[in-house]
């Protein structure tokens, strides 16, 4: 008798301690999809639960501790990338109407009689009014973006838009003696895009490769949507490359850019659902595109839930 019932309490322990293990198990998997859920969303809920367990408990009351942590530099980083970009724009518009008169002025001294000392020194005040107005520009445009929403997509020819931007910027590759090698398909290849915002896209990759480009430009668009710009620039190295899409950052051999061009770029394509990335192999600067359907209706989804 007394074996049968020593079994009797050793299942019946082992049954306890089985449901206990399954009810933290559920515990714990509901804790993962609170915190992952409070991770993507801007909310003030923390992570409640119904179990007893004490560690349980405890982890929940660490991570709502982190959670506390994390919103409260969310915030204040939101903050002041807000408050940068309203002080980048209020700058901008700023600077704009003293540099236009300054163009203005310059016109009218083109017209008055001057020696070639002051004909240079004219030349070169032209050149960085122009440059700085480039700069004011790029500012704006760059808060503008930001600020805006993602812009609206349709299906676009991405073949048809390539070939006006390298149309485009002909003139800019004679000029450097770039004789660009370019392989399109024969057919259409369609994207989700804004046209206006790939036109864009395109176009500051393209000035980004001729202020790089050691004389060489290649330019692919391959038939699943993928853009390929490369071209060698022994200028760069692999960390200089790997900031090229930071705000604002410029190389050595670049210092008249406003250093704006391809974060632009970066914001347009991934507000189309797009990825954009750059490799540096072998002194070659390769800068992919690529617009995958599955990764925009992804993109989307998470865009809709946040």
């Amino acid at each position: 008798m007394l074996p049968w019932l020593l079994c009797g309490i050793l299942l019946l322990i082992i049954l306890i301690l089985i449901l206990k293990i399954i009810s933290m198990q559920k515990c714990a998997d509901k804790i993962c999809a609170l915190f992952a859920e409070r991770l993507s969303m801007d909310t003030n809920t923390l992570i409640t639960i119904s179990s007893g367990d004490r560690h349980l408990r405890r982890l929940a009351r660490e991570l709502n501790r982190e959670l506390k942590i994390l919103r409260r530099q969310r915030q204040k980083y939101q903050n002041g990338d807000q408050e940068l970009k309203e002080a980048v724009t209020n700058i901008s518009h700023d600077l704009r109407t003293p540099l236009t008169a300054i163009s203005g002025y310059l016109e009218l001294l083109e017209q008055e009689e001057k020696s070639e000392t002051v004909k240079r020194y004219l030349s070169y005040i032209e050149n960085r009014t122009e440059a700085l107005m480039q700069l004011t520009e790029e500012m704006f445009r760059y808060t503008v973006i930001l600020s805006s929403q993602a812009p609206e997509v349709q299906p676009v020819d991405l073949k048809a838009v390539l070939e006006e931007n390298l149309l485009s910027f002909y003139g800019a590759m004679t000029e450097r003696e770039i004789e660009p090698q370019i392989r399109l398909p024969e057919q259409p290849v369609y994207g989700m895009c804004s046209k206006a915002a790939l036109s864009r896209v395109f176009s500051n990759i393209l000035s980004n490769a001729l202020k790089y480009s050691d004389g060489d430009l290649s330019v692919e668009l391959r038939d699943n949507g993928e853009i390929r710009f490369a071209n060698h620039a022994a200028a760069l190295d692999e960390v200089q490359v790997g900031k090229l899409f930071n705000r604002f950052f410029t190389v050595e051999t670049a210092r008249s850019s406003t250093g704006l061009g391809l974060s632009i770029a970066k914001n347009l394509v991934e507000q189309m659902g797009g990825t954009i990335s750059a490799e540096y192999s072998d002194g070659e600067l390769v800068i992919f595109i690529r617009f995958n359907e599955q990764e925009q209706m992804r993109y989307y989804s998470r865009s809709a839930r946040s």
